[in-house]
């Protein structure tokens, strides 16, 4: 796709839309998903999808540190922390606050994410956490995913969608998720008090 086009499709973006798509999304999923404090919520996104590309095509780092703000202020608003995932050139590994790492023993890997093997939305949160690592897995509860980049793999089991009111942010399709606990026990079981 020529850069004229691409040009011309970001300028059509609205990032205070994304913003605001961004922000809204993340409140109604952490509201409804009852996290909390010190718990994870994974975040994949693809900014070629949000700009309405086909994803690992167009990345911007400029829509990225948009949807970074927004995830930011939402998640210290809950106390939860982010994990940020990278794409399937890096293995989906994300990028956490050092403190994170060590607070759930994760194993560290050594990778710099970057626009085209990582994504964009990784290499913003290399920029703007102050600490950033790079882990391998992570056990999350509650995801959100922007241009189904396929976060599955982090969240912990029973993972449940949740139909947020935001459907897209930009072009991107949204899906989120929240995570609960097995359900264990035969005919006899109670799960209520």
């Amino acid at each position: 796709m020529g850069g004229q086009t691409m040009d011309r499709q970001r300028e059509g973006l609205d990032l205070q839309q994304v913003a605001a798509q961004t922000r809204d999304a993340v409140s109604e999923l952490l509201g409804v998903a009852g996290l909390k404090p010190g718990q994870v919520l994974v975040v994949g996104c693809s900014t070629s999808e949000v700009m309405g590309y086909k994803i690992g095509t167009a990345s911007s780092m400029e829509v990225a540190r948009v949807i970074l703000a927004e995830l930011m202020a939402g998640a210290a608003a809950h106390g939860v922390d982010l994990a940020i995932q990278c794409c399937e050139h890096l293995n989906r590994v994300l990028v956490v606050e050092v403190d994170v790492m060590e607070r759930q023993y994760l194993d560290e890997v050594t990778v710099v994410p970057v626009p085209g093997a990582g994504g964009s939305l990784a290499a913003a949160a290399m920029d703007a956490l102050p600490h950033p690592v790079v882990v391998e897995r992570i056990v999350g509860h509650a995801g959100l995913d922007i241009g189904d980049t396929f976060i599955g793999m982090h969240l912990k089991p029973v993972v449940v969608p949740v139909r947020l009111s935001v459907k897209a942010i930009g072009h991107a399709h949204v899906t989120a998720a929240r995570t609960r606990p097995k359900l264990v026990g035969g005919e006899r079981a109670r799960y209520c008090r």
